[in-house]
């Protein structure tokens, strides 16, 4: 047994789909230990894992559970993981304290996309990525996402960045990372909760099939780091811009008279922003993680069809 073997676990379903090419997608457990209220994150998880299998994928929802880093929860552990009871948010600098202590964490976008190279899947969805928190020319509040996808190739299907983060800059460290940022079928880059941010895409790719081979040629090209593939929340689901932008900044003031700083930031922002929204925007959250993860099983499976 290797070193990697001795902390990682898959399930017997995945790593035959691993074994054998079959499309796999990973999800992250952040979004249901820290993102929603139980057992509302119950019906969400596995909302989101049948929309998997029912595009031809198979879920892979990740972890850290005594010790190990799991790739695929039994419906217990799942249940862990949604009540939330001393379960910690883990970014890559905290994997190591979690596995040594036994203690069980959710994983971020970050040590999502690292679980799933470490497991060898490509394809991960997720709601919107970290990246550079406004105010960051003083606070240096940089999500360790935007690392994670410089160096880590795995494909990340997001609506694009959090509506809450000076996108502008995330965009900038992307660009300068060497990352590139696929648009579905949009030039527009999405900000959450709206399908336009006032940026652009690097790339408008019109469909998943496009989206795969751009993706192979990377990777065949041993060309470091993963992708961003901005997909847009449904119309129907989209929050009035304008609207939004004016909740945040309500959101961000509070959040800096408490004194809301690094990995607390986001969890709280969002909390408050949909209160501030009396649920909408958590209507609206649901929509576009669903939208993410139908996308990018797509996706999975025409990477497997080119391999």
């Amino acid at each position: 047994m290797n070193n990697l073997e001795k902390y990682l676990t898959i399930t017997p379903e995945i790593q035959e789909a691993i074994a054998n090419n079959k499309p796999v997608v990973a999800l992250e457990s952040t979004i249901l230990s820290h993102g929603m209220p139980y057992p509302e994150n119950v019906a969400f998880a596995h909302k989101v894992e049948e929309i998997v299998r029912g595009e031809g994928a198979i879920p892979a929802t990740t972890a850290i559970i005594n010790g190990k880093l799991k790739v695929g929860l039994t419906a217990d552990e799942l249940e862990l993981m949604c009540k939330a009871e001393n379960v910690g948010k883990v970014s890559r600098r905290d994997v190591a304290v979690y596995l040594a202590t036994g203690k069980v964490g959710a994983t971020t976008v970050a040590t999502t996309m690292m679980i799933a190279a470490m497991a060898g899947i490509q394809v991960f969805a997720t709601g919107g990525i970290g990246g550079v928190h406004r105010g960051a020319t003083e606070t240096m509040d940089i999500s360790a996402d935007l690392q994670e996808l410089a160096h880590t190739p795995v494909a990340v299907i997001c609506a694009g960045a959090k509506s809450l983060l000076d996108i502008g800059l995330t965009l900038e460290y992307l660009e300068t990372m060497g990352v590139p940022v696929v648009g579905v079928d949009t030039d527009d880059f999405p900000a959450f909760y709206c399908r336009k941010s006032g940026f652009k895409v690097d790339f408008n790719a019109k469909d998943e099939k496009l989206i795969a081979k751009i993706l192979k040629t990377k990777w065949d090209l041993n060309l470091e780091g993963g992708a961003v593939i901005a997909n847009p929340i449904p119309a129907e689901y989209e929050l009035d811009f304008n609207e939004i932008e004016s909740v945040i900044q309500r959101a961000l003031e509070l959040a800096k008279e408490q004194g809301i700083r690094g990995k607390e930031t986001t969890p709280f922002l969002l909390k408050h922003i949909k209160e501030m929204t009396e649920g909408v925007s958590f209507a609206s959250n649901l929509q576009l993680a669903y939208n993410n993860a139908r996308v990018a099983s797509k996706i999975a499976v025409e990477l497997a069809k080119l391999d």
